[in-house]
């Protein structure tokens, strides 16, 4: 097997869902991918693994009854003597896992260990359909693949920063002493990344500089990030609250849901709405795909069309109220599958801010499209910067930097 020159530690990234797996290794400290993948519909009669890498690409069917024999997959797939990305599975120095929720306990990410298990347990109430499967994930990883140091990084850990001016609710003391109910925030990684590499790009320091990074995609939310520290986010208790999403409904009355229940709709079925059937979907009545929505309001789909006005306006009113907290705005960050790609909506967004301060170069953005880039003005007070997430790239960043401090 050919082998790209590896320079250091190769860091697996492992994100565990309820029926796949998908996993990326990294060469650190180069930072550079040597090829991901994914195994899908675990537990089915016809499972999947798709590998793409430096020595080639692997499709196949495959037997995957759990995540065990994934993992085992996916250990193959690696070492695999045609296409495969390691020569041998001992080359990885460490398993870095995405969980979604570390609670107020983990405000960083940590070495994996037995008490790190329990406490991502106690937190399987607060994030029901990942936390499990993220537990699984990295049981059978530590099964499967022993002596290996693993790392769990946190979606919510980011976000520990926030004062209780910024996390608490108006709602009864107690319910926050006895059941933990406050904002907690999600998309963490990524606004932790982007924003770093936003600070980068403008040649600045991140311990003097302001940043509003919006990820924008099927799920969305906004971070206020005073210094490099996160000090409110859109998102909540749950991925629910904040912004208009795909198909999530976002901020809304709370009495709309005792509304509904007196006229008969039940919790299942007003939960499957507000996640699944509302947002850009629900009020477009088409698609949460912005590709769809966008062609359609070209063709003057009125519900369409006011899709997309709501969803801008209220990323506006969320961008404007942070401005307000921060004081000072150095750089609007845009990120996300719509965040980068969508330079339409990056307009729709931006038209109107100009009072505070951020200042559009409509056609930066257009020539700009979804590649790292300024879209400012010159002369705007605010850097505007498009910047693709790595998720991935920023586990292994975490793993690497946690092992490696153990070696010392």
């Amino acid at each position: 097997m050919k082998n790209k020159t590896q320079t250091g530690d190769q860091i697996l990234v492992v994100n565990c869902g309820s029926s796949s797996l998908k996993y990326e290794v990294y060469d650190m400290p180069a930072r550079d991918s040597l090829g991901k993948g994914v195994v899908e519909r675990i537990g089915g009669k016809r499972s999947l693994i798709q590998q793409d890498g430096i020595n080639g690409r692997i499709s196949r069917e495959l037997d995957a009854p759990d995540h065990g024999a994934a993992v085992e997959a996916v250990a193959a797939a690696l070492t695999d003597s045609q296409n495969g990305i390691l020569e041998d599975i001992e080359q990885i120095s460490g398993i870095g896992h995405r969980v979604v929720h570390g609670g107020e306990r983990y405000s960083e990410s940590v070495i994996i260990d037995d008490a790190v298990i329990a406490e991502i347990e106690k937190n399987n109430e607060l994030a029901p359909l990942h936390n499990p499967v993220n537990l699984v994930g990295i049981r059978e990883t530590m099964r499967r693949l022993p002596g290996k140091k693993n790392v769990a990084v946190f979606d919510t850990a980011f976000h520990q920063t926030l004062t209780p001016a910024a996390f608490l609710y108006g709602i009864p003391r107690e319910l926050y002493d006895t059941y933990k109910i406050r904002r907690y925030g999600f998309h963490g990684t990524s606004h932790r990344y982007v924003a770093h590499q936003a600070v980068k790009f403008m040649k600045r320091s991140i311990e003097n500089t302001n940043v509003i990074s919006c990820h924008l995609g099927n799920g969305a939310s906004i971070t206020a990030i005073n210094n490099g520290k996160s000090v409110d986010t859109s998102m909540g208790f749950t991925p629910l609250e904040g912004l208009m999403m795909g198909t999530r409904s976002g901020d809304l009355d709370p009495a709309i849901v005792f509304f509904l229940l007196e006229r008969g709709y039940t919790p299942e079925q007003l939960n499957t709405m507000l996640n699944k059937e509302s947002g850009l979907l629900g009020l477009s009545g088409l698609s949460n795909d912005l590709r769809d929505l966008e062609a359609a309001a070209e063709r003057g789909d009125r519900n369409t069309i006011e899709a997309l006005d709501v969803y801008a306006y209220r990323i506006r009113k969320y961008i404007g109220s942070y401005a307000a907290n921060l004081v000072k705005v150095d750089i609007l960050v845009f990120t996300g599958g719509i965040g980068q790609y969508g330079t339409r909506m990056r307009e729709r967004i931006c038209n109107r801010l100009e009072n505070l301060g951020i200042v559009m170069d409509y056609r930066k953005n257009l020539e700009n499209g979804p590649r790292e880039g300024l879209i400012s003005m010159d002369y705007s007070p605010v850097a505007i910067v498009v910047e693709p997430t790595n998720e991935e790239l920023q586990i292994a960043i975490d793993t690497h930097a946690l092992i490696s401090t153990g070696r010392e």
